[in-house]
């Protein structure tokens, strides 16, 4: 199943036993599907359901947040210690361009927020993911200077947050909460 007629955009395929469906969103008004058998099996085929005239549950989310955090007047009256510990969890969890709205969303709240509004330590595991991707880039002799939109995404937030904690005189607590004790151990040894 596709959003494109030559199946090369938005492409689902599945296989073997109906456990193996699951539920997926398609851009657009249009699904493309093209049904083969390999003659294998005497079953009769698969079935699904398309359902049309909504947004799905994530990108309905995303833009109902996002609204909510440009307006000023707003703000003051969100949790955002909640909704930041919610946001780190679904950026952590999802992938592709949800992971950069995700982080869009992060880097909107720490911009906004003011001291104790954030626990900045939840960001370990997004850190974890930034330095493994710089150590990564570094070994990339093929693509110099080229960033992908997940490292530039990341190198932001990280950014604004480090501005942010020098702001607020916590910079040395916020560094060693991010730290691995393995990272610790390297730095103690050089």
């Amino acid at each position: 199943m596709s959003s494109s007629s030559d199946f090369q955009q938005d492409r689902h395929s599945f296989s073997g036993s109906p456990q193996k469906w699951t539920d997926f969103e398609l851009p657009g008004d249009t699904l493309y599907y093209r049904f083969t058998s390999d003659m294998s099996n005497t079953e009769w085929g698969y079935k699904f359901t398309v359902t049309a005239g909504h947004l799905g549950r994530f990108q309905t989310g995303f833009e109902i947040l996002k609204q909510m955090l440009s307006e000023e007047r707003v703000i003051p009256h969100l949790p955002l210690a909640k909704i930041w510990e919610w946001q780190v969890g679904v950026a952590c969890r999802q992938t592709g361009h949800q992971r950069l709205k995700a982080i869009h969303l992060l880097l909107k709240i720490v911009q906004r927020s003011s001291q104790g509004d954030c626990d900045l330590t939840l960001l370990k595991p997004l850190w974890q993911l930034f330095t493994h991707m710089e150590n990564n880039s570094c070994h990339d002799t093929a693509k110099p200077g080229i960033l992908l939109p997940l490292h530039r995404a990341l190198a932001e937030l990280f950014f604004v947050t480090e501005n942010r904690v020098t702001e607020l005189g916590s910079l040395q607590e916020y560094l060693l909460a991010l730290s691995t004790e393995d990272h610790l151990h390297r730095c103690t040894a050089q």
